[in-house]
């Protein structure tokens, strides 16, 4: 049974997962270890979950297939292709009104590129990634640790990439086999119910080293400073509320489960490493304009800079 678990949870937010990876390349920089090396689980929901995946899948060396740094890179080179929208897609969609807002193709040339034919069996780390499935209106969750012994859950690991990141109204629900069977799931953005997946995180460990010392550092996306004036919202309809919903809704979640994990676990065992999203960067899921892609590079350097003291206190615990 483990003394001491070490988690890593990284939140939902779309093209913002740029912060926490930037994140994450400084913290490699300074343990001279892959991420895969420090924890033993690393939970992600959304884009979170595509971070959580490509640093657990292996390379042809038997190390980890990508670093950190280069998935900053995946948010500043695939991000535009990800969130683009052919003039035709617009017109049949009603600019997304009618349906979703993109097109899949580049999120899924994306994660092809990334994460290949690997499977959840193959993780280097244990990953935890979320979804929810609409048929059977209950969570779903991908686990690399159940992969290895139930041949029907071991998924590739690019199919729960695009599962957690099908949010809804941006992306069409993704649809994943069962195994070898005809069953399937109706999967979408796990960040409906967890975009803050942490909480899913701590259970999972108490589950299987109930009496195990817990010590789980949680990186955000960006925190939303935006307003929603009251002169405005009063008289939202369905129509206007259909996305700013959801913004509300991750953003809720994510700080209360701050808030429990905090009460829980303290501060000499965890750490929650969040930027305000001011300064011009932008809130969107899906903003990935060069000048946005700069602004958030900037969030991120900044919350390493802010973060010297809670960093060096994660590293102390989890080297």
């Amino acid at each position: 049974m483990a003394d001491r678990v070490r988690v890593l949870s990284i939140d939902g937010g779309g093209i913002r997962g740029i912060i926490p990876a930037i994140v994450l390349a400084e913290l490699e920089a300074r343990a001279q270890k892959p991420v895969a090396a420090l924890f033993d689980l690393i939970a992600g929901t959304s884009t979170g979950g595509i971070i959580a995946l490509a640093l657990a899948r292996p390379g042809e060396d038997g190390g980890p297939a990508w670093s950190a740094a280069t998935l900053v890179e995946l948010y500043e080179q695939e991000g535009p292709a990800i969130f683009s929208r052919p003039l035709g897609h617009q017109i049949r969609t009603i600019r997304g009104l009618i349906d979703e807002k993109y097109p899949s193709d580049g999120l899924d040339a994306a994660l092809e590129r990334y994460l290949g034919e690997s499977r959840l069996s193959e993780a280097l780390t244990d990953v935890l990634v979320t979804a929810y499935e609409t048929e059977r209106r209950r969570p779903f969750f991908f686990k690399s640790a159940a992969a290895r012994t139930e041949p029907g859950r071991d998924f590739a690991m690019a199919a729960a990439a695009r599962a957690t990141a099908a949010a809804p109204t941006y992306f069409e629900p993704a649809l994943v086999q069962a195994g070898d069977s005809a069953d399937y799931f109706s999967l979408v953005d796990g960040g409906v119910f967890a975009t803050n997946p942490a909480m899913c995180a701590f259970a999972e460990v108490r589950r299987h080293h109930p009496d195990a010392e817990v010590v789980l550092l949680s990186l955000g996306t960006g925190q939303l400073t935006r307003p929603l004036p009251y002169a405005d919202v009063k008289d939202w309809g369905l129509v206007e509320w259909a996305r700013p919903i959801l913004d509300v809704v991750f953003d809720g979640v994510s700080d209360t489960v701050d808030y429990q994990l905090d009460q829980l676990l303290g501060q000499s065992r965890y750490w929650r490493l969040q930027v305000a999203l001011d300064g011009g960067a932008s809130d969107d899921l899906d903003n990935a304009g060069a000048e946005n892609l700069r602004r958030l590079r900037l969030k991120g350097e900044e919350l390493v800079a802010d973060s010297r003291r809670e960093l060096d206190a994660a590293l102390a615990a989890i080297v």
